[in-house]
């Protein structure tokens, strides 16, 4: 069983959502992990969270527990 993911334009055919997760989300520019769920942003750059955008330098972001 497969299903569509239409995104940007284009259309994106998928057997598993891990499969969707490797082609479609965001890496950290940090850490390098997928960003499933909530990350954040600065700018156009994707962190998974605010530590990892301090890391890098952004000091704007704070994580909310």
């Amino acid at each position: 069983m497969s299903f569509e993911v239409h995104a940007q334009g284009a259309v994106h055919v998928f057997d598993s959502f891990e499969c969707a997760i490797q082609c479609m989300a965001p890496i950290c520019e940090h850490c390098q992990c997928r960003i499933v769920g909530h990350g954040v942003e600065a700018g156009d750059r994707f962190f998974c969270c605010a530590h990892c955008a301090r890391e890098s330098g952004v000091r704007e972001l704070v994580d909310h527990a």
